[in-house]
Order: structure tokens, then C-alpha cells, then sequence
């Protein structure tokens, strides 16, 4: 028997059994059972998260809040949550009911929270009034108009008064001057800006202090460094003060008899 046939014939049968051995599915076979196994596991995993939802997404059954409940009551807030009575605990859009909420007078800020097993919580901060806008309107601490018609306006509220839109620029004028006032001993009651862009204040003794359209900053300064201490003794007597003078003021005496210091210099008219 030749040899060399047979070794050459053991290795075509080695080669064929290899060959059988290391045979393998095809690559986007392969690919397409990795995906498949993938897709099957996420289907999984939002089917049992969505099962687990569902049986925690029990009925709101009760509503819970706090808060001062000067300005706000409780039945307020009950009559806005209304239309989400029937919500559940997962699906209630917190974002919808504190909208809902904030909307009430009043209501400055809301905070919606989720409390296990089936209840919700608000948290309701009201507006502070700092001062009346008008005949009814309410401003708040920041200068914002957040009641046009109030239906009760507490009477110690200053009253401040403009043109539409200017609530804010009003309400921080007075802001920033009331701190001085008050350590001078006067109190401001109004506070108003006409349509020219002048200025005028009221004091709580029923002086009115003409401060214009200019320098207003700096008239109220020397009207709490000089003129104040001219008048103090004698509020009574004295209707108005006018500072839009450049170095001086004028008085005007509720008797046209009694006596009025001379200004400095005359009022620029442009300012008058």
C-alpha cells in the first residue's frame, strides 16, 4: 500500500472534521437573536413597571394642607382641585394642580406633594400687601399689581397711584424712601406719579411734599435733612411743602395769612 496516499487521505478526513466542528451561524443571524433577546428584556421590564404602576396609581382619597389661610381658605383651595378629585396618586399632574392653585387670590406660591399610599399635600404661601394701587388694587412686597378690585383693602396701607404700568417703578420708589421716612418721623400715606412723570407725596399729618419731575432722589434727601426740620412744629399750619427748587423749598400755609419763607430761587418752570 502506497503511504503517501495514505497519509494524504487521513488529512482530507481531518480537515473535513475540523471544518464540521468550527461551523457557526451566520453574522446577522447572530446579530438578530443578540436584539431580539434585548428587545424581549426591555418588553419585560416596562411591562412589569407598568403593572407596578398601575397598582400603585390608587385614587386620590385624601388631600392634606397648610398654611396661614389669612387671606385664603381651605374651601378655596377644595374648589380648585375639583376637576382632579378623580386623579390618581402616580398620574395626578402636580404641575396642572399648582397652577390651579396659584391662581386663586392671594395665593403667591403652591407646592403639590405626593404622600403614600393615596394622598396629596398642599402647601400654600400667601401674598403679602405692602400697598394699595388706586382705588382697590394691591401690590406686593416686589412691586407686583397681584389684585386689580380687592373686595377689602386694609385702610393702613399707603396709597400709590400712576400711569398704567408703572406699578413697579412706584412701588420701589416707595420702597427704597419709606425706611428713611420713618426714621425721620413721618410716615408716607400716598405716593403718586401723573402722566407728566411728576412726583408727589402725601405724610400721614396731611402735608403734601411737590417733588417733580427731576433729582427726585435728591429732593427727598434734603427734604428729610432741612425742610422737616423746618415744618416739624407746625404740620398742623402747612399744606404742602414744594422742593423743586435748585438750593431752597417753599411752604404752603393752609391760612393764607400765616408767613412763608422766601425760596432761594424760582421753581424751573419746566419742572413745574
Amino acid at each position: 500500500m502506497n503511504l503517501n496516499w495514505l497519509i494524504r487521505r487521513n488529512r482530507f478526513k481531518n480537515r473535513a472534521k475540523t471544518e464540521k466542528r468550527e461551523w457557526q451561524w451566520p453574522a446577522f443571524v447572530t446579530e438578530w437573536r443578540r436584539y431580539a433577546r434585548r428587545a424581549a428584556l426591555i418588553a419585560l421590564t416596562s411591562g412589569a413597571l407598568a403593572a407596578l404602576g398601575w397598582a400603585l396609581d390608587r385614587p386620590v382619597q385624601v388631600i392634606s394642607m397648610d398654611g396661614s389661610f389669612q387671606r385664603v381658605s381651605p374651601g378655596q383651595i377644595e374648589q380648585a382641585l375639583v376637576p382632579y378629585a378623580h386623579t390618581g396618586f402616580m398620574s395626578a399632574d402636580l404641575d396642572r394642580i399648582q397652577r390651579s392653585v396659584e391662581a386663586l387670590p392671594w395665593v403667591m406660591h403652591a407646592r403639590i406633594q405626593r404622600r403614600w399610599p393615596n394622598s396629596l399635600h398642599v402647601t400654600v404661601i400667601e401674598q403679602t400687601a405692602a400697598a394699595r394701587w388706586g382705588e382697590s388694587g394691591l401690590l406686593n412686597t416686589r412691586g407686583e399689581l397681584f389684585i386689580k378690585a380687592a373686595a377689602h383693602v386694609p385702610a393702613e396701607l399707603p396709597r400709590l397711584s400712576g400711569p398704567e404700568g408703572t406699578e413697579s417703578q412706584v412701588a420701589q420708589r416707595y420702597m427704597s424712601v419709606q425706611g428713611r421716612m420713618l426714621e425721620a418721623g413721618m410716615r408716607i400715606a400716598a405716593l403718586r406719579l401723573d402722566e407728566r412723570g411728576a412726583w408727589e407725596m402725601d405724610l400721614d399729618s396731611g402735608v403734601t411734599v411737590r417733588l417733580g419731575r427731576r433729582d427726585v432722589d435728591e429732593r427727598i434727601a434734603r427734604f428729610i435733612r432741612t425742610a422737616s426740620q423746618v415744618i416739624a412744629h407746625r404740620l398742623n399750619d402747612i399744606a404742602y411743602v414744594d422742593m423743586r427748587y435748585s438750593n431752597g423749598f417753599a411752604i404752603g400755609w393752609r391760612s393764607p395769612a400765616a408767613p412763608a419763607p422766601t425760596p432761594a430761587k424760582r421753581p424751573d418752570d419746566t419742572d413745574a
